[in-house]
C-alpha cells in the first residue's frame, strides 16, 4: 500500500478507455492478443467517444497524455483522440489484452463445448486452469507498472482492452482476488475515470459511453423500421441512450467475450 503522504500517480485524472467494436466482438469471439481491426461500428464509436472525451474533460494537448496498447484495435481507437488533440500517440505493450491461450479465436459456445470445466471457472470468476496465456495477476502487474511510469499530466488516457482494464482497475483500487469483477466490465469504447484521493484512487465514473448515432436503416419504400434501431444495435439519429453510464448501467452484450476476460 502507498505511503499516506504520496499520491498514487503523477496525473490528476486517469481514464481507462476500452477499444471500439471489432467483428470478433460482434461474433462473441475471444480475442486476447489476436489482432482483428475495428469494424465500421467500432470506428464510429471511437470518433464519437473521442469527441466526447475532449469536450467533457476539456482535454488539451498541453496537459494530456494518451497511451495505447500496441494491438491494432486499441491503436485505431486511440488515434481518433490523438488526431483531435494533435498529440503524438504513445504505444506500450503493457496495455495489451490478457493473453487467453488456446481460447483465442473461439466463441463462448466453442469454449463451453471443448473446455467445459475451464468455462465454468471463467464464468464464476475463478482462475482458469490449463488454458495457457497469462495469469490475471501478471496482467495487473504489467498494467500497473505503466501507471507508475506515467509522466506528470492533468489527464492520462490509457486505451486498452476489456480484460486488462478490469484487472488494472482492481489493482488501482487494491482489490484482492476475492473481489475480482466487483465492477462490471467496460463495453466497447466505454471508459472508467479515476482521480487520486490522498494515497488511493477514487472512481468517478465507470462504464461510461456517449450515445452513438447512425442513420436509421430504411425499407425499400424509404420508411424506417418501427423500432427505429439499426440491425447492429447502434442507436439511430435522435435517440437518447447511454449504455452503462453508471456502475449499475447496462452490461456489454452477452456475446462480448473479451469484456469478462
Amino acid at each position: 500500500m502507498s505511503d499516506a503522504s504520496e499520491p498514487p500517480a503523477r496525473v490528476s485524472r486517469l481514464v481507462l478507455w476500452r477499444h471500439g467494436r471489432t467483428e470478433w466482438n460482434a461474433e462473441g469471439r475471444f480475442q486476447g492478443q489476436q489482432d482483428p481491426p475495428l469494424d465500421t461500428v467500432g470506428h464510429r464509436q471511437a470518433a464519437v467517444a473521442a469527441a466526447h472525451l475532449v469536450s467533457a474533460l476539456g482535454l488539451d494537448a498541453s496537459d494530456t497524455v494518451v497511451v495505447s496498447s500496441d494491438l491494432g484495435r486499441a491503436v485505431q481507437t486511440a488515434t481518433a483522440l490523438t488526431d483531435l488533440l494533435g498529440l503524438p500517440l504513445q504505444v506500450d505493450a503493457r496495455l495489451r489484452e490478457h493473453s487467453l491461450g488456446r481460447w483465442e479465436g473461439l466463441t463462448r459456445d466453442d469454449v463451453a463445448e471443448r473446455h467445459p470445466e475451464q468455462y465454468a471457472d471463467w464464468l464464476a470468476g475463478r482462475p482458469v486452469r490449463d488454458r495457457g496465456g497469462e495469469e490475471a495477476a501478471a496482467v495487473a502487474d504489467r498494467a500497473l507498472s505503466l501507471v507508475r511510469d506515467l509522466p506528470p499530466a492533468r489527464v492520462a488516457v490509457l486505451v486498452t482492452h476489456g480484460g486488462t482494464s478490469g484487472r488494472l482497475l482492481e489493482a488501482l483500487l487494491e482489490l484482492g482476488p476475492h473481489h475480482r469483477r466487483v465492477f462490471g466490465p467496460l463495453g466497447n469504447c466505454a471508459w472508467s475515470e479515476l482521480v487520486p484521493q490522498e494515497s488511493r484512487w477514487r472512481v468517478l465514473r465507470h462504464n461510461w459511453s456517449p450515445p452513438v448515432a447512425v442513420p436509421s436503416p430504411q425499407h425499400s419504400d424509404g420508411t424506417a423500421p418501427a423500432d427505429g434501431v439499426a440491425p447492429d444495435g447502434v442507436v439511430p439519429d435522435g435517440a437518447a441512450r447511454i449504455d452503462g453510464a453508471t456502475p449499475d448501467g447496462a452490461p456489454p452484450p452477452a456475446q462480448d467475450a473479451d469484456a469478462f476476460a
